[in-house]
């Protein structure tokens, strides 16, 4: 990017570079600190299989992707300035883009979805803000069972037990450009929430790619694992990804009027109303994320929306004009940010260009609000859902959707063809 600083801060002896893949997971390479200005006039070769590969890495034969054009190279060049790492002496830390061979964007590159969508946005005359709450575990390494016991959500002592691995992920995260606002136990043993500062759209989802890969390293050096799967543990809290939208236009809030949700917001809440449905494979992109979606469990069962009700989908912060916004809250933290906040955008935008008016508002328990839309509570409607929408393709690019179902019908199908030891352990004996 002209006229980006890209130096190296001093002392610096290897720089670690990464993007996010097609589920959000950082990945790239480390370089000795000698190559980085050849990187930065070049850029360096990875193969386009890294949009591609699922979680657990399996390459796939996709239609863009695949054995037919040999997994061909694309080219990473470096799109924030290095920062330190400080429990890493000598190691500085940058996010990079993904440049085809041809020098254009990579089709399937999940971040091209959330361009695209900014750009609209950018036309219409806003500009998206993004503000990010993520929930995660910290586990034992060799159980992977929390180590702690009970539930203490906001308990100061909880707070200071684990202060020895949440204090530096807050400090040292921050250190690294990702600006932390709080954190916080949440309502499970080894459950945590950490809030990153609000920012322009991209920035904010880049910087939860960051955030889940710097978490786990700074977890691992304080002898935890962390994971930010959705429901590691069915009987306990699930862990989730809360998105807080506001488009701004001419340094004011598009959404506010007197500190309440005026009539551009009250449009953007009906679109994320009318495909919230559509894009829950977005929020949700494994069958075990939609184990999160049960009633009374502070996990949305439908797209019912409220003013500061956590029963609700789509939940209204009101109060100074800077504060106002709409907080979507179905999406797990195992999603992927960019087509996350890119479908997302996508709807708010259609229900101000369309005049899209949200239903009634939820004035009680969301869970029984009889008058909102429905939202899939299975993998498998989900996915149904996503196949039948041309609006999601659109949003996506038809080869990055393509790719982003064929994996979500992999997982489908992975976790129906698995006997569970509670099975066995239920009719092995007794039939």
């Amino acid at each position: 990017m002209t006229g980006t600083d890209f130096s190296l801060p001093e002392g610096t002896h290897t720089v670690a570079m990464g993007l996010g893949d097609a589920n959000g997971i950082m990945r790239g390479k480390r370089f000795p600190a000698s190559h980085w200005d050849s990187i930065c006039k070049n850029g360096n070769a990875m193969s386009i299989a890294t949009f591609a590969i699922d979680m657990t890495c399996d390459v796939w034969d996709t239609p863009y992707v695949n054995f037919g054009n040999g997994y061909p190279d694309m080219h990473l060049f470096p799109v924030t300035k290095p920062v330190s790492m400080p429990w890493e002496p000598g190691v500085a830390i940058c996010f990079a883009r993904a440049e085809g061979m041809d020098h254009k964007p990579v089709p399937i590159d999940p971040r091209q979805a959330l361009i695209r969508q900014l750009e609209r946005a950018a036309d219409m005359g806003f500009q998206v803000n993004v503000g990010t709450e993520l929930e995660f575990y910290l586990l034992d390494p060799e159980t992977n069972l929390p180590k702690d016991q009970g539930i203490g959500v906001y308990g100061l002592d909880r707070a200071a037990e684990l202060e020895h691995v949440l204090g530096p992920i807050r400090r040292e995260i921050n250190e690294c450009g990702i600006p932390i606002e709080q954190s916080n136990p949440e309502y499970a043993a080894g459950q945590v929430e950490v809030n990153i500062r609000y920012d322009e759209a991209l920035l904010a989802a880049d910087r939860v790619v960051m955030f889940r890969s710097l978490v786990k390293q700074l977890a691992q050096a304080g002898g935890y694992r962390a994971t930010f799967m959705a429901k590691p543990f069915f009987e306990e809290s699930g862990n989730g990804f809360h998105a807080h939208y506001s488009l701004w236009k001419d340094g004011k809030n598009a959404f506010a009027d007197g500190g309440k949700l005026n009539d551009t917001g009250k449009l953007f809440v009906g679109g994320l109303q009318k495909r919230m449905a559509e894009i829950a494979i977005c929020a949700s992109p494994t069958p075990n994320g939609f184990r999160r979606r049960q009633p009374y469990s502070f996990c949305p069962t439908n797209a019912s929306w409220g003013i500061d009700d956590r029963t609700v989908g789509i939940r209204i912060i009101e109060g100074s004009d800077s504060a106002v916004r709409a907080e979507k809250r179905d999406a797990s933290a195992d999603a992927n940010p960019y087509y996350l906040l890119a479908a997302d955008i996508a709807a708010g935008l259609d229900g101000i260009e369309q005049g899209i008016q949200p239903g009634p508002m939820c004035e009680g328990n969301g869970y029984e609000d009889e008058n909102a839309p429905s939202i899939p509570l299975d993998g498998a409607s989900a996915v149904a859902l996503a196949r039948g929408s041309e609006w999601l393709k659109g949003v996506m690019g038809e080869f990055a959707y393509e790719i982003y179902l064929q994996q979500a019908e992999r997982e489908l199908e992975f976790i129906a063809s698995q006997v569970t030891p509670v099975e066995t352990q239920r009719y092995l004996v007794n039939f």
